[in-house]
């Protein structure tokens, strides 16, 4: 499926707006994690442990939003945005959200 941060795909008419799609993960940190990254702390850099971990959330929100718009019938996704917010402490939401639409 075909989605966009704009709000129109080049060379395709949206014919209809089906609502927002939207998919989301709640992820934390682990001991394992936290161990090496307080080394990177102490060292300096980037904590690529970290980076990893948000890479795979973003990827799994991504892809529930896509499955959501897929259960709407749509045929693409535009105005597709990311956010993120602090659940507990160690733990963060990343929610994927997007206009599901019809296209010719």
């Amino acid at each position: 499926m075909l989605y966009v941060n704009t709000e129109t795909i080049a060379g395709k008419k949206i014919i209809e707006s089906l609502g927002m799609a939207r998919g989301s993960t709640v992820r934390s940190r682990n001991i394992g994690r936290d161990i090496f990254a307080s080394i990177k702390n102490i060292v300096g850099g980037e904590i690529e442990e970290y980076t990893k971990l948000q890479a795979d959330a973003r990827e799994q929100a991504l892809k529930r939003m896509l499955d959501d718009a897929n259960r709407m019938g749509a045929d693409a996704v535009v105005n597709v945005r990311f956010t993120t917010s602090v659940v507990a402490q160690g733990a963060s939401e990343i929610l994927a959200f997007g206009t599901a639409v019809k296209t010719n």
